[in-house]
């Protein structure tokens, strides 16, 4: 009997005890909306798409003034001999070519910019990060993308994004 008891009272104990130190704070960032919605981030965007805007207008005018070039060509094919019709062709097929490596150029340079953009604010994003988990004694931290619910104040998403524009108001992106 007196195993029985000492054994009942350690096993209320153990139960006890770790139920209290399994408690673990998580909290929830929605880090899509903190690299869109923060000043640096929103002014990235802003630039990368204005500039897309711009080099697609340029790209747009040219290929047109090709197809136009085009259809001045083939009006002319009977009036010009068979070797300047074809020393033209090849002089507008390489002006095609030379259009669309420009293209592809333009169009991988402002994928690269948006990319060191985005590396630019998550590495400015982590320490932030982890100064406030420190600070909050939180335990866990997860995307909001991977989670189905919660309470709103296991959100920290408008936090970070206050403190982010603190330390980054924008990129410099050029």
């Amino acid at each position: 009997m007196k195993y029985l008891v000492k054994i009942f009272v350690i096993t209320f104990f153990l139960f006890n005890c770790t139920s209290s130190f399994a408690e673990e704070k998580i909290v929830v960032l929605d880090l899509t909306f903190v690299l869109n919605k923060s000043k640096a981030g929103k002014g990235a965007q802003d630039y990368l798409k204005k500039s897309f805007e711009n080099k697609g207008k340029q790209f747009q005018k040219m290929q047109e003034d090709f197809k136009k070039e085009e259809k001045d060509l083939l009006a002319k094919k009977t009036v010009l001999s068979k070797e300047e019709y074809s020393k033209k062709l090849t002089d507008l097929r390489n002006k095609v070519a030379s259009f669309n490596n420009e293209r592809r150029t333009a169009l991988d340079k402002i994928t690269t910019q948006r990319a060191e953009a985005r590396e630019t604010l998550i590495n400015k994003i982590d320490p932030i990060l982890n100064e406030y988990i420190l600070e909050n004694d939180i335990s866990l931290v997860i995307d909001k993308k991977f989670v189905l619910g919660g309470k709103p104040e296991n959100d920290i998403t408008d936090i970070i994004v206050k403190k982010l524009n603190k330390e980054l108001p924008s990129l410099n992106l050029k």
